[in-house]
């Protein structure tokens, strides 16, 4: 009989409705979806197709962890972001049958080795070291879309040590979410278990040891992430 080699982790999980919990099986990111931050990257915003990158789902870690300063960079960043969980299949769906795939929305941060990220672009190079680190994909429960309600007017922002750093609105976003799902189905049949980074605003920055992180989006929990000791 065919045996594992070893026990493999189980999908990692987030709060959704009283007591229920939200498998994560993967995590695709947008980037540049704010054009305040396309440019503070040194890229001109368009209104294109989005373009995407991905996180392992087992670098989800939950609000209020302490997580160590990751190894093989000195430029950590935070980056803020809505987060979309989809609730039902849809492949090649239209705008309205992405919308109606999408169960709720949650907090996040796509923490970012900013420096590998741009020595990597630079050559023209995938993103994965900079972007796929462990311990990088922070995330609340999920508030359900119908309670949300309609994206737009909707405040984000974060902090570092009580000094706020990023202030926009959900207004901003470059593509918004329906937009991006209907897109991203083009290319993968997406389903319950997938979550969605839809981009970050400007005035991302770095952290170091001992920092604590909050940021937050009307409507939704609250998010933090302290930054411990480098391994």
């Amino acid at each position: 009989m065919a045996r594992r080699l070893f026990d493999s982790p189980e999908y990692p999980t987030v709060s959704a409705r009283g007591d229920d919990l939200y498998p994560v099986h993967r995590i695709f990111c947008v980037g540049r979806n704010y054009a305040d931050h396309a440019r503070e990257m040194g890229a001109e915003p368009d209104r294109e197709a989005p373009f995407y990158f991905m996180k392992d789902a087992q670098s989800l870690v939950p609000s209020g962890a302490t997580v160590p300063y990751p190894p093989g960079t000195e430029n950590y960043h935070y980056e803020m972001e809505l987060v979309v969980a989809i609730g039902a299949p849809v492949f090649r769906g239209d705008e309205s049958e992405a919308e109606n795939a999408i169960w709720g929305y949650g907090c996040g941060l796509d923490m970012t080795r900013r420096d590998l990220q741009k020595a990597n672009s630079a050559k023209q190079r995938p993103w994965d070291i900079g972007k796929n680190a462990e311990n990088s994909a922070v995330m609340t429960g999920l508030v359900a879309a119908s309670e949300f309600g309609k994206i737009g007017p909707q405040r984000i922002w974060l902090s570092v040590n009580g000094e706020i750093r990023q202030d926009a609105h959900l207004s901003d976003l470059i593509h918004p979410p329906a937009a991006i799902v209907e897109h991203l189905s083009r290319f993968y049949h997406l389903a319950p278990g997938d979550l969605i980074y839809t981009g970050t605003p400007a005035g991302v920055g770095p952290v170091k040891p001992g920092d604590v992180i909050r940021g937050g989006i009307d409507g939704l929990p609250d998010i933090e992430l302290t930054i411990g000791p480098a391994e």
